[in-house]
Formats: C-alpha cells, sequence, structure tokens
C-alpha cells in the first residue's frame, strides 16, 4: 500500500458541496436559538453561512463495509440585526457535527447525512476507526478483540481447546486459499487481495514471473513455506492474511478511493510491508495481524487449559517437579496440538505468564541453551541473561563498567552467560568443558548478568513487534538481536556476591605474595600452585613441553604474547595473575586493536574454558588459534 491516506482530506474534497449545503440548511432553521457573540449584534435578524472546514471526522466501525462517522466542520458565519435606525453586521466561526453514514463497498456513492447539529462534545465511538480507518486496538484489548474474532468466525475454538484449521477459516469468511511462489527468493510469504486483479506470480520452472487472475478475498501462501519454514507458520500466515481482510478491508477501500490499482497487502517474512516508505497505518496493520494471529490460534483459556494438562503428564511422566525440567515438551506439544511453530507456543506461554518459558528453545551462536529461569519479574521483556559470544567481546570492550566487573575475575563466560566463577554455579565435565550447574540453571537471576537485547530489524514495525512478543532467541526466528550490558543497577547485587569476591580476593592475595619478580620464576611459581607437570600443562596450553621447561628455567627467553596468553589459559589464571605475568614477559595488551580485545575478553572471562574454546573465538573472527607448537 502507498503512504497513508487520510479520510478526512477524501471527504473534505468530494463531499464540500452537500456538507456546506447541510449546515447551511440548519443554520437556517435554527439560527434564532443558537448562541452568537454579543459584542455588536445584539439580537441576530439574519444569518448566512459563507463558508466551512472539515477539522476532525470520528469514525464508527459497521458491519460488513458501512461506517458510521460524526464531521467536525467550522462555519464561517456573517449574521446581522437589522432595525430602522442602524443595522449592524458580524462574522463569526461556530463548529457544526454532521452526523454521516456510507457504504465502502459501493465507494459511498450512498453518502448520507442523518443529522447537523451544533458540537458541543464528542460522542463515544463503539469501535473506533482511525482517519486511515484502520481500527484502534490497544495491548490490553487484544485478547478480547481475538475472542470476538472466534465468536463470528470459529466459535468452537472458545469452548475446549483445539485447533483452528486455517483453511476452514478461510472458507468460512468466504476466502480462496491459493499455493504458489510469490518470489523467486521467498521474501513475501503471504498475501491477500481485495480486489478482483490480475497478480503476478513465481514460475520456479520457468524462472519468470509470470500472471494470472485472482478474485478479491484470495490469499496466496508460498509452497515452499511448507519445506523452508514449517507447518506452524503455514497456519500463521493464512491467519495473519484472515486478520487483515476482517480488519482492514475498509482501510484498503480508503486507498481504492485514491488509487484504484491498488490490489493487494504484501508480507514479507521478517514482518512488516514490502513498502519500505510506508507510515504508521500500514504498520499498524501488520501490528493488529501478528498480535492477534496467536490469540485467535490459542485462546488464553483454551491453551491454559491445554497447558496445564500437560504439564501434569510430563511432571508425572519424568518425576521432575521444576516445570524448567519440561518446559520444553509442553511447548512442543502445544505446537503441534494447536497447529503452530514452536516459537508462536513459547512466545505465547511467556505472554500469559509462563516465565519458565523464556529460558526454553534458545539457540544462541549456532548452539543450545539449555533452559533456565530466575525470579519472577526479575527482568523485563526487552532484557536477557544470555548473549552471543560476539556480543560478548564488543561489549566487554566498550563498555567500561562490564570491562571492570569483568577485570576482577568474579565473572566467567559459560554457556552463552556471564556467570559468577564459583563451584556453586560453574562445574565441569572430565574433558574440562565448562557448564551452568542444575543450581545455576534455576536461579539464573542469582548468579548472571543482565544485558538489555534490541532487534536488528528491517523497519520501525518490525521492532515493535518483536519486542511486544518478547525478545528471545529461537533457532527458527530469523531475527539479529544485539545484546548491551544492563546499567540500571540489576547487576550490583553487592550481598550476594560479596563472600565469593573476598574468597577470591583473599586466595589471589595469597598466591601474590609467593610470585616473585621474574617471568620464569612466576611462570615456575604458577605451575607449581596449579600442581600441574610440563607435560600436563604443554597439553593443556596446546605447546610442546620442551617449550614449557624452556619458558620455566630460562628468564632470557624471548616469547610471543600468544605464548604467553596460551599458558595463562592453561594455567586457568585469573586476570589479576594472567596480567602480572604479561607484564613480567615484557608484553602488554593494546586493546586498540580486535584481535587484543579478544585476547582481553579471553584472559578475563574464558580463562577457565579449555584452550580449544578459546579457539574457537579466535578463529570465529579469522584469527591465528593459540598454541602452535607441535
Amino acid at each position: 500500500m502507498a503512504a497513508t491516506r487520510s479520510f478526512k482530506d477524501y471527504i473534505s474534497e468530494r463531499f464540500n458541496d452537500e456538507l456546506f449545503t447541510a449546515v447551511s440548511g440548519y443554520l437556517e432553521d435554527n439560527y434564532k436559538s443558537m448562541d452568537f457573540p454579543d459584542k455588536i449584534v445584539r439580537y441576530v435578524d439574519t444569518a448566512e453561512l459563507s463558508d466551512i472546514t472539515v477539522k476532525i471526522i470520528y469514525v464508527d466501525d459497521q458491519p460488513g463495509m458501512k461506517i458510521n462517522f460524526d464531521i467536525l466542520v467550522v462555519g464561517e458565519i456573517d449574521y446581522a440585526e437589522k432595525n430602522s435606525r442602524d443595522d449592524r453586521y458580524d462574522q463569526c466561526d461556530i463548529w457544526f457535527k454532521v452526523a454521516c453514514s456510507g457504504d465502502l463497498s459501493c465507494s459511498l456513492n450512498d453518502f448520507n447525512i442523518r443529522f447537523v447539529s451544533t458540537y458541543n462534545y464528542k460522542d463515544k465511538q463503539l469501535k473506533p476507526l482511525s482517519d486511515a480507518l484502520v481500527p484502534y486496538i490497544k495491548t490490553e484489548e487484544l485478547e478480547n478483540v481475538a475472542q470476538d474474532f472466534l465468536r463470528q468466525y470459529y466459535p468452537e475454538a472458545l469452548q475446549a481447546p483445539a485447533a483452528v484449521d486455517p483453511m476452514e477459516l478461510a472458507k468460512r469468511m468466504g476466502l480462496t486459499v491459493r499455493l504458489l511462489n510469490i518470489t523467486d527468493d521467498f521474501s513475501v510469504f503471504g498475501q491477500i487481495y481485495f480486489a478482483d486483479c490480475e497478480a503476478e506470480y513465481y514460475d520456479k520452472e520457468a524462472e519468470t514471473y509470470e500472471k494470472t487472475d485472482v478474485y478479491a478475498g484470495t490469499i496466496f501462501v508460498d509452497r515452499d513455506a511448507y519445506f523452508l519454514r514449517n507447518l506452524g507458520s503455514v497456519n500463521n500466515t493464512i491467519v495473519h492474511e484472515c486478520v487483515h481482510w476482517d480488519k482492514h478491508r475498509k482501510a484498503f477501500e480508503l486507498e481504492r478511493l485514491f488509487n484504484e490499482k491498488a490490489t493487494q497487502i504484501k508480507c514479507e517474512v521478517v514482518g512488516g510491508v514490502r513498502d519500505q516508505h510506508t507510515k504508521n497505518e500500514a504498520e499498524w496493520m501488520e501490528w493488529h495481524a501478528h498480535m492477534l494471529t496467536p490469540r485467535i490460534q490459542m485462546p488464553a483459556e483454551q491453551i491454559k487449559a491445554k497447558a496445564a494438562e500437560l504439564i501434569k503428564k510430563y511432571r508425572a511422566q519424568y518425576l521432575q517437579c521444576e516445570l524448567i525440567d519440561i518446559i520444553e515438551p509442553v511447548i512442543d506439544e502445544l505446537s503441534l496440538f494447536f497447529g503452530v511453530s514452536r516459537h508462536a507456543a513459547k512466545i505465547r506461554l511467556i505472554d500469559l505468564g509462563y516465565e519458565e518459558a523464556i529460558g526454553a528453545f534458545t539457540f544462541i551462536d549456532g548452539r543450545y541453551v539449555k533452559p533456565h529461569t530466575f525470579k519472577k519479574g526479575t527482568i523485563q521483556k526487552n532484557q536477557t541473561y544470555s548473549i552471543s559470544a560476539q556480543d560478548a567481546v564488543i561489549e566487554s570492550a566498550i563498555n567500561p563498567e562490564l570491562g571492570k566487573k569483568l577485570k576482577t575475575g568474579n565473572y566467567v563466560f559459560v554457556d552463552s552467560h556471564f556467570c559468577i566463577n564459583h563451584p556453586k554455579y560453574i562445574n565441569q565435565t572430565t574433558e574440562g568443558d565448562l557448564f551452568l550447574t542444575d543450581y545455576a540453571r534455576y536461579h539464573i537471576d542469582e548468579c548472571c548478568l543482565v544485558f538489555d537485547l534490541q532487534v536488528k530489524a528491517t523497519n520501525k514495525y518490525g521492532e515493535k513487534f518483536y519486542t511486544e512478543c518478547v525478545l528471545y532467541r529461537d533457532a527458527d526466528s530469523g531475527i539479529v538481536f544485539e545484546a548491551h550490558y544492563n546499567l540500571s543497577g540489576k547487576n550490583d547485587n553487592a550481598d550476594s556476591r560479596a563472600e565469593i569476591r573476598n574468597t577470591y580476593i583473599s586466595e589471589t592475595a595469597d598466591i601474590m605474595k609467593k610470585l616473585p619478580g621474574g617471568f620464569a620464576g612466576t611462570l615456575d611459581e604458577l605451575i607449581k600452585h596449579r600442581k600441574a607437570t610440563n607435560e600436563k600443562l604443554a597439553e593443556d596450553s596446546m605447546l610442546s613441553a620442551r617449550t614449557v621447561q624452556r619458558l620455566r628455567n630460562d628468564e632470557e627467553q624471548n616469547t610471543s604474547l600468544e605464548t604467553i596468553i596460551a599458558l595463562c589459559v592453561g594455567l586457568k589464571l585469573p586476570p589479576v595473575l594472567s596480567n602480572d605475568l604479561i607484564s613480567k614477559s615484557g608484553h602488554s595488551l593494546k586493546l586498540t586493536t580486535e584481535l587484543h580485545i579478544l585476547y582481553q575478553l579471553i584472559l578475563n572471562s574464558y580463562y577457565a574454558h579449555p584452550i580449544r574454546e578459546c579457539n574457537e573465538i579466535l578463529e570465529k573472527h579469522h584469527f591465528n588459534p593459540l598454541g602452535t607448537d607441535e
């Protein structure tokens, strides 16, 4: 659709004469009982309308394509007092309300003025429409609007938990669904036609765009959606277009009054409309469709009932009392039962207060993050404890407050979380891989840092929608996020961390007191403290045992910064100790280069990980791995 159209502008231009005649007639019949300013004219003997200006139109939605609308006009009136001695003249502006009705299906050719009155107050519209004839729907009204939709078209979905068959829904609404390829790049997966026209589709075999005749009420769904997405996404697409038909036909007919060639609304894969120059009204139409669709597919009371049934089932099956440990199979079964995507079922549960779903089915850096939970209300919808390694690198470099925290050694980066470095929260496998303990996963707010999430979307609408739907990552969501360290104070729970911090400081201070002044002696003392052998350290740092032995004994050795960092990782040195060893080697980190920023992140919060995991970070950023000795 084109830029936002104005119903007021259309009415003002097309029906100005009819409005003038109606107001003029009302004035002629009622001027003697009207209030006029009495500065000059004391008794009004004549009153004549000279001009009108349409100021505001309040539109009330009616069944079908009908609308009622109150047009508020300012009338410029010349009035006079006639007497035998002296005629008095004056002019004033008076507000009038012109109550009208019409049917958009016939292009308002049945435009009817029901009555005219002076304007005293705004009547309440039961179903108000905007100046672009888009419904006003508040967030808190979404559930009721969705239920009204179901009562009209699919009432059985409100009686007991049941899937809404999108093909049956479309049929009941008089719509036709056609499966074909819409574009060559799958950038549009659904669109609905509001008018008869010749439409374009993509012929994959011929690799060309072809034409086909379509009737109003036809929904195109890209046939590749079944293969490139999932059945739940296809169902969502059809219901989404049904919402457009029900809620936005009037807005579309207004567009047609301006542009008779307009035919359809297209919905892109990432949400939003295809025209990048659309304004707020088009964005609101997409918001309506996206927000109402899951509420239509999963009515609140029905999904709550089904979720309670499944929670009871899986608790008995797995003998688990913690909801976080069974939330994923619950989400998957809800997805299958209601015929929606896993992502949609997860978001719907979160909307309805199941915050345990937030930590379920999270994928970051291409890896599955185990379910985790936190105290209700701990973080807001646009916040998270889980971030990517890329965001960890960037935020640790550019955010001084986060950088200061990480240098203390209190936090390590584990399972996509900056977590307190303590056995209560972190454990390791026999291979040395770190992971969050069950206690940490159940109390993620106690031990991990909070980050603000910002969605990277193609337009303003996309950002608003995914913020409303809770910013949590899913493998097939197709949405990219940035995480920013939260500065609001959520990361300053000193009481819960004081004991850990004090223990860490005490242990580190004891070690520092024993370290000699030179590099070789310091390395030797650290190896002894860790009770490591040359062979074990060589394995853990991916260096040769000969190199380790040489560096322990020879103060004059000129070794590389990369070798020193490999040793720090192999010894799992906290930041204070690794910084001391690097300083004594004669090297330093220059945080003006990306490589040294990565080294700093590894030393501050990745040092407890095996060196191969540290090397994965370096190689992902196209740098050589640490430890290159044969």
